[in-house]
């Protein structure tokens, strides 16, 4: 669901997508096992997999560990739509610009809401202007006010890529443009992405018409 429901949207609005249209899908830096995460680095990108992962013959038993493992494969999979998704919807009457936005590690929010008490204050104080110095350990450490404005600056255009870059990463509360990780930059490894996730959505693989 963390992929098939943002490819299947992406799909059905690409057809109607106008001119100068930006996409932004959420991705996370959990999905490099070079910036060592503490989460269950991706595997594998395979949708029939990740959407049966009962049939994975991989999958690690321990119910934490395999939770972990689907939502970093998922963010990887965001960066290979977004890739896909930019090629697929460009073409001679139009550009859109499709971006997979990494946020960084968001204090704040309600991601730990199901946490000990004790782990949810310090979540909520880390998002405050208190939680500087600890925000000072790692560059991946952000604010809700950061992450948000600069989404909305991503999703607005008032941020752009440079040329050959689609994956924004927010470090230390600035907007950076990064390499994705080795698995994210495999070109075959994202048109079959793109295939497998049509056949489950129930849509064609191909890219869909362009406007007129």
């Amino acid at each position: 669901m963390n992929h098939l429901a943002h490819y299947l949207l992406a799909r059905l609005l690409l057809p109607v997508l106008g001119d100068g249209a930006i996409v932004t899908l959420t991705s996370s830096g959990t999905h490099d096992p070079a910036i060592k995460a503490g989460l269950v680095p991706p595997r594998h990108a395979d949708a029939d997999l990740l959407a049966h992962p009962d049939c994975d013959p991989d999958r690690d038993t321990r119910p934490r560990k395999a939770g972990e493992h689907a939502y970093t494969a998922s963010k990887l999979c965001a960066v290979l739509t977004a890739r896909s998704l930019a090629e697929y919807g460009n073409g001679p009457t139009r550009r859109i610009t499709v971006l997979a936005y990494d946020p960084g590690q968001v204090f704040g929010t309600g991601l730990a809401q199901n946490l000990a008490l004790p782990l949810r204050m310090a979540w909520k104080v880390f998002g405050t202007p208190l939680g500087w110095p600890i925000r000072r350990f790692s560059p991946t450490l952000n604010t809700r006010a950061d992450a948000g404005n600069t989404l909305a600056d991503l999703v607005l255009g008032r941020a752009t890529p440079p040329d050959g870059h689609n994956y924004a990463a927010l470090r230390r509360g600035h907007l950076t443009w990064l390499e994705p990780s080795e698995m994210a930059r495999d070109d075959k490894l994202a048109q079959t992405l793109w295939n497998d996730s049509a056949g489950l959505v129930g849509l064609p693989d191909r890219h869909d018409r362009l406007p007129d």
